[in-house]
């Protein structure tokens, strides 16, 4: 199956510090990137988050967000008010032993380590249910990308049936383009015997001649383009990661394209050849999205 590399997942879930949401974006890229944004208190979970992501995903920046929204109970604030009076009492103290000391600043006195007191939550499961969180955003995450990715390969198989049409068009033009250009070259093989009589070698002449026909005659070209059509359309049947297969497969294509274009005898042959090569760059810029 094909997959895209653009998507995006967002899931949420309630543990006992507060509410939990994950947003998950991906965008194309040649390997696998992630960047982990989570908060102090969830760095931990960094390493298991990122052996989930290699486990579902081959290629991408992926960028996965965790926000924590505290409950009430979590965000109100409780002082230890027994710390609190020892703190009063030392204050006081060094007051009087050093009057011209400046005045001690609340909100230094908020962040004194222990005076703020924060309910005991259960650590474990909050991982659990955030791990588990973040499964359900990647599965949902996958679908979107799997979504993404039929849209994709069904605007490269409309394009692979076209190239297969063209080619077929070629097929059916070349043998009177074939005919055509030996008459010609016959044709000019009599001039220049009539022309040049006693000078030239007409064993020489016609050797030349033929390797000429044989130059133009683009049947392999044609043989070719088939076989790789056929090929990009079994690689969109399988199942592990193609997008590289596919762009390996665009690059021979637009070889042959290129070919048949510089070979071409008849303006049929090389306006098939332009169409070709405006097919494969439309596949091309779609396959920059599959993983």
């Amino acid at each position: 199956m094909v997959y895209s590399m653009t998507a995006f997942a967002r899931q949420q879930a309630d543990t006992p510090a507060g509410q939990i949401v994950w947003e998950i974006r991906s965008v194309n890229h040649r390997y696998l990137e992630p960047q982990l944004r989570l908060p102090d208190n969830f760095r931990e979970l960094e390493p298991a988050l990122r052996e989930r992501l290699k486990k579902q995903l081959g290629r991408g920046k992926v960028e996965c967000q965790l926000r924590l929204q505290p409950n009430q109970q979590q965000s109100a604030l409780n002082i230890n008010e027994r710390l609190l009076e020892n703190l009063s009492r030392t204050l006081d103290t060094i007051a009087t032993k050093i009057p011209d000391a400046a005045p001690a600043n609340l909100l230094d006195i908020l962040q004194w380590p222990g005076l703020m007191k924060t309910p005991p939550v259960d650590t474990q499961a909050i991982q659990q249910i955030t791990l588990q969180a973040f499964d359900d955003c990647l599965t949902n995450l996958s679908h979107s990308r799997a979504q993404e990715g039929l849209s994709l390969a069904s605007l490269i198989q409309q394009r692979l049936i076209a190239m297969d049409t063209l080619v077929a068009t070629v097929e059916a033009h070349l043998p009177e383009a074939l005919t055509s250009h030996h008459q010609q070259l016959q044709q000019r093989l009599a001039d220049m015997l009539g022309a040049r009589r006693g000078s030239a070698n007409p064993e020489r002449l016609e050797q030349e001649m033929v390797i000429l026909a044989q130059k133009a005659d683009v049947t392999e070209e044609l043989d070719r383009l088939r076989t790789h059509i056929q090929e990009t359309q079994n690689i969109l049947q399988r199942t592990e990661p193609v997008g590289r297969r596919l762009d390996f497969m665009m690059q021979e294509l637009n070889r042959e394209a290129n070919t048949l274009s510089s070979k071409s005898l008849t303006t049929t042959t090389t306006q098939a050849a332009i169409e070709m090569k405006v097919l494969i760059e439309q596949m091309r810029e779609q396959i920059q999205n599959i993983e």
